[in-house]
């Protein structure tokens, strides 16, 4: 007689109605005497043992493990983690009738990738876990990027704590990549275990919940990359607030903090472990057991790929018009490339010697703090002198900064520097910088100076208005002109020097942006004009170019008579062929032994079915991503995902459907953030849209922004906002038009709708369909 094997079934207790169902499917199941005895958490529930050591046993001797997702138990997160990143294969279940925390499992993410069984009642549960479970675990590399060895878990908002963590660890000279909510609105369980299977040190946090939203959704992010991480023995810091009760199951691994010198230990601690993985043997390849799960396209996410980018950028003209100088703004929608683009600009001038390289990218908060502390209460004439002195004062000590820290050892060896390089440093230490601390603390620092300053020598006073002489004391702890002077005599041993300047809308309140931004682009953009012409007067080249997106750009800009003014490179893809271009670059940077010249037609029909519904599959997943190429790499990462789990050959109908629904589920959340960031009156816009047909008249489209909450002498811009941002598009004679049909143009499309009046016909992008519900016409 065979011995049953063993599978552990994780569950949630909180709910009376679903613990009953079941632990009456797990005994009707093991009384079926089949060939697997499932073993619950509550037999392991012993007085007076630890908890979780026999837990993760039993996870670790079960064949599969079974767990409830009906409700989201950080516990059984964790746990569902662990047991992945222990080689085993998750059975998710969900109580069909139970509203749960489906909708908040919509927010985190990971679940809906991962795939579940739905059930009725304990009988219908119990016959399916007596029916053959394939026990066959998802496959990956347990690969280490050694150039950028961790991996990061940020919060919705990046407070003091996590920029503190990631502060920390690039100081320890490590690089890392990130889960941002900021560019992901959801995590992928596919990306997830990619990301800490490649890693040699996992950093997440847990929020306290009772004060942030937020909060739960973050946590259950955290646990569930803390059980993979713990699964594949991975150094691991789980930080936590002081007082902040943890999970039973991570309780005694957690790190609490109660003063930013503990965030330094406990970071300090894990460097060390990270370390020493990176100096063991390479551990094992788990089997890879198809060209799809060795395949390598980058990531969706430049941040993630800054290593690798390089191997298969593609250069644009807006690329080669930046590394020219002949731009001062590089705009663009999310997802457009900005970031890939500064990456690989940075790179490329930093890789000579001989300039200098200033790329800056502030956390956020920093911004918001100066704004609440100071600029609030100013006058607007007073705010534009004070933040253009305000940029330039801080580009200047950051082009400083960068030049000294460049030549800390060159200059002892080079009589030629020497003396310049002691002059500048004496001139510039009057501000008491830290000179470990990086680019957003030093942005703290000061705007944490000059508000305390000003409250100091004027209260709470509304409508202040300030001198020059007001301004000049409040902002300047150097003498400016001598700072001037002896930059510009260090800078005549250097060729050029390039400002890059990139986040600076992710220091904006969620509210929206208002005046007060828009005077702090504009002031930015001008104060970089102003230093690049102080300093070529002086026959130096300097180059600052300032990334943002191209709505909040037009919005804030458009009323601005500097507007039109600016030197632009615009990253806005209107041509389906380039974005081809761009996958095929990557597809071919993954795939061993194939020729660069390789067409795209000969790569996809490798990896992908060459058509589905009856359209060619590349022009199908593009036509769906907005002409974006992050939301291009998504669909095909969520696909690929799909097909790497199911061990499929090659990408097929089911995966593409799959990774469609993934991804819609993804563009909903991300653009109705991106949309709330410009139009905060009108929140959850887009899921007005819920169970809509798929084409609309004019009438019917009016009603559903009414019911989204619009007042109704707001609707018609509303309704602009929708065809800028390409959530719908406009029938005409020659077909459904979108923004992206048209150049980018709203002006070309409103006025084509306005022609036809009420007789207009407006169509919902299908890359929305199916996270509405919307069926096709």
């Amino acid at each position: 007689m065979k011995v049953p094997r063993l599978a552990f079934v994780a569950y949630p207790s909180r709910d009376p109605q679903l613990l009953g169902i079941m632990r009456s499917a797990i005994q009707k199941s093991n009384t079926a005497q089949g060939l697997v005895q499932f073993d619950s958490w509550e037999f392991n529930d012993i007085p007076g043992a630890p908890l979780i050591s026999p837990i993760l046993e039993k996870i670790d001797d079960s064949c599969f493990i079974v767990a409830d997702i009906t409700f989201l138990n950080p516990n059984v997160v964790y746990e569902v983690g662990f047991a992945i990143g222990k080689g085993k294969r998750v059975f998710l279940t969900r109580h069909r009738h139970s509203a749960g925390d489906r909708d908040m499992a919509g927010r985190v993410g990971i679940f809906d990738t991962l795939g579940y069984f739905e059930y009725d009642d304990a009988d219908v549960l119990a016959h399916r876990l007596t029916t053959p479970i394939d026990a066959t675990p998802l496959s990956f590399s347990l690969k280490v990027d050694v150039q950028a060895p961790a991996y990061v878990v940020e919060p919705p908002e990046k407070g003091a704590a996590a920029t503190m963590m990631t502060s920390r660890l690039k100081k320890a000279r490590y690089r890392y990549r990130s889960f941002n909510p900021a560019e992901d609105s959801r995590l992928s369980a596919v990306d997830a275990i990619r990301q800490v299977a490649a890693s040699a040190g996992i950093l997440v946090t847990l929020e306290k919940e009772q004060t942030r939203d937020w909060a739960l959704v973050h946590n259950l992010r955290a646990l569930f990359v803390a059980g993979l991480a713990d699964g594949m023995d991975k150094p691991l810091l789980i930080l936590c607030p002081d007082g902040y009760d943890a999970p039973l199951d991570v309780r005694d691994d957690v790190k609490p903090y109660r003063h930013p010198d503990d965030i330094v230990e406990h970071v300090a601690a894990l460097v060390l472990e990270l370390t020493d993985y990176l100096q063991q043997v390479e551990p094992p390849s788990a089997k890879v057991t198809t060209s799809l799960q060795r395949l390598s396209f980058g990531d969706p996410t430049a941040e993630n790929e800054m290593t690798t980018l390089g191997a298969y950028y593609m250069h644009t003209d807006q690329f080669g018009r930046a590394l020219r100088g002949e731009v001062n703004l590089v705009v663009g929608r999310k997802g457009s490339g900005k970031t890939a683009l500064f990456l690989q600009l940075r790179d490329r001038l930093r890789a000579d010697k001989r300039n200098v390289m200033v790329d800056l990218k502030p956390e956020g908060y920093q911004l918001i703090k100066l704004k609440e502390d100071l600029l609030s209460y100013l006058t607007e004439g007073t705010r534009q002198h004070l933040i253009t002195a305000f940029w330039e004062y801080l580009l200047l000590l950051e082009v400083t900064y960068k030049v000294l820290e460049k030549d800390r050892v060159t200059h002892k060896h080079n009589h030629e520097l020497y003396e310049r390089y002691l002059d500048l440093e004496a001139t510039y230490k009057v501000e008491n910088f830290s000179v470990e601390g990086d680019f957003s603390e030093r942005l703290l620092m000061l705007s944490n100076r000059i508000a305390t300053e000003y409250r100091a020598r004027f209260g709470d006073e509304s409508n202040t208005k300030l001198t020059a002489d007001d301004v000049t004391s409040l902002i300047y702890s150097h003498d400016l002109r001598a700072l001037r002077e002896k930059l510009s005599d260090y800078l005549y041993t250097k060729q050029a020097v390039w400002i890059l300047f990139d986040n600076l809308d992710k220091g904006w309140n969620t509210g929206g942006v208002d005046e007060i931004d828009a005077i702090v682009l504009r002031c930015l953009v001008e104060a970089g004009r102003k230093i690049e012409r102080d300093m070529a007067k002086r026959k130096h080249v300097l180059h600052c170019i300032v990334f943002i997106r191209n709505d909040v750009y037009e919005l804030l800009m458009k009323s601005s008579a500097d507007y039109g003014k600016d030197m632009r490179a615009v990253l806005d893809w209107t041509d389906a062929d380039m974005l081809r271009e761009m996958l095929r670059l990557r597809l071919v940077s993954g795939i061993e032994g194939i020729a660069d010249d390789v067409s795209f037609e000969q790569v996809w029909r490798d990896i992908c079915i060459s058509h589905y519904r009856g359209e060619e599959s590349a022009a199908y997943m593009i036509e769906r991503s907005l002409m974006r190429p992050r939301n291009l790499l998504k669909i095909f990462a969520h696909s690929k995902g799909f097909a790497s789990n199911f061990s499929h050959v090659k990408i097929d109908e089911s995966d593409i459907e799959k990774g469609l629904r993934a991804y819609s589920q993804d563009l909903l959340i991300e653009l109705d953030h991106e949309l709330n960031d410009v139009f905060p009156a009108v929140p959850n816009l887009l899921y007005s849209f819920l169970d809509a047909p798929s084409e609309v008249s004019a009438a019917q489209l009016r009603e559903i922004i009414c019911v989204g909450g619009a007042p109704v002498d707001a609707v018609d811009h509303v309704l602009g906002f929708l065809l800028y941002y390409g959530v719908i598009g406009l029938h005409t004679e020659g077909g459904v038009q979108y923004i992206f049909d048209v150049n980018y143009d709203s002006k070309l499309l409103s006025l084509r709708a306005a022609r036809q009046g009420e007789l207009a016909r407006y169509v919902i992008n299908p890359a929305f369909w199916p996270a509405l519900g919307i069926a096709a016409a």
